[in-house]
């Protein structure tokens, strides 16, 4: 939203979402203006119209639920679609805003994690842009050549996605024993919501934004190798035949890859101050632990395996992150439900969306029983 304020000239804002933020949406429709704002339920869209009809935003229309999710990201109206809402309920409305061959800044890596199939074959039958907002996923578009098509034909020999390892890094698990949802959500470089806050000290954010990688890409996880660099101004590298690596850089803020999107193929303003080198001095870089960190090592065998696998990992790490956040099981179990779940599982390729939801389903059941049963 900073972003779009600072070129009234280029965009306008037709809808707003907000699960149920609704004072911060009330704000934003207030001073944005749009003609829908949508949220989850008609509680949180009730109260929404009692606090619109307050200010000059009393002309926006409040709709709830997926269907207008899905309603307002294919509307003829819209140009471009920002898919930013967290975890598996940005999937339809993602794929509504591909199939109705919008512009597509993508920030829901989950969209792909669990139908990167299903989304593949909807780009290909329509004429839509999918822009990666991600700001590693955004980094590698910006240092692969023009033609993304074969990769190792264009002279890439690998995709060095950098983490910042997260706040709990160097630490074991027995240190990792009794960490608590807040020093999980205190990320030292990023300001984010609880889920991606706790995904990232897991290092699971990182092993979806692989999965994700091979999608957006077209390539394997053999080819993607995570590298921690916990300044984190390197977003992602590209490494070539002859030798070269291309990495794109920048201080730590969303607005950078957000503003390339916007804008592309063009630049514009971003509001982000510039990176000074002289100032940080010193670039750190070493490879991921993956002993103490055990999600990123399920999420490699999810990409490798392929079928419901990334399903089955997405939705068991959700559900077992919303039980740490709420106090039901400890920091080390999320690595414990998703391995419960991946092992117990006999993977299937689901080929529509609703084999994906009864897969993602089924797999949320799963992990809140084993759930049920952890002292």
């Amino acid at each position: 939203m900073d972003v779009v304020a600072r070129h009234p000239e280029l965009y306008s804002v037709f809808a707003l979402s907000g699960r149920s933020s609704v004072a911060t949406l009330a704000e934003q429709c207030a001073r944005f203006q749009p003609t829908y704002a949508v949220v989850m339920d008609a509680n949180a869209a009730a109260e929404l119209r009692h606090m619109l009809s307050l200010t000059s935003a009393n002309k926006t229309e409040v709709l709830w639920g997926v269907d207008a999710l899905c309603e307002v990201s294919s509307d003829p109206a819209v140009d471009t679609v920002m898919a930013a809402i967290v975890g598996a309920a940005g999937l339809l409305p993602t794929l509504s805003a591909v199939k109705a061959s919008k512009k597509v800044l993508l920030a829901n890596k989950e969209a792909l994690v669990m139908a990167g199939h299903l989304f593949k074959q909807a780009l290909e039958a329509s004429s839509n842009v999918l822009l990666p907002i991600d700001s590693e996923h955004n980094a590698i578009f910006q240092c692969l050549p023009h033609s993304r098509d074969n990769l190792p034909a264009a002279g890439v020999t690998k995709i060095l996605l950098s983490a910042s390892g997260g706040p709990f890094r160097g630490w074991t698990r027995q240190e990792m024993q009794s960490v608590t949802p807040a020093q999980a959500c205190a990320h030292p470089n990023w300001s984010m919501g609880s889920k991606i806050s706790v995904d990232s000290a897991t290092l699971m954010n990182k092993g979806l934004e692989l999965i994700e990688a091979c999608w957006l890409f077209d390539t394997t996880a053999e080819m993607i190798q995570v590298l921690v660099h916990p300044q984190s101004i390197v977003h992602s590298l590209v490494q070539y035949i002859d030798g070269s690596v291309l990495a794109q850089m920048g201080n730590p803020d969303m607005r950078t890859p957000i503003a390339h999107a916007l804008a592309w193929p063009d630049r514009i303003e971003s509001g982000v101050t510039e990176l000074d080198l002289c100032d940080i001095a010193q670039l750190n870089f070493e490879a991921p632990d993956m002993e103490n960190f055990p999600c990123l090592q399920l999420a490699k065998h999810a990409a490798a395996t392929g079928k419901d696998a990334p399903v089955v990992l997405n939705a068991a790490n959700e559900v077992a992150v919303d039980a740490f956040l709420l106090g039901r099981i400890g920091f080390n179990s999320i690595s414990q439900v998703v391995a419960h779940c991946m092992d117990n599982w006999l993977f299937c390729e689901p080929d529509t969306i609703a084999a994906v939801q009864e897969s993602d389903k089924r797999a949320r059941r799963l992990a809140t029983n084993y759930i049920a049963g952890i002292k």
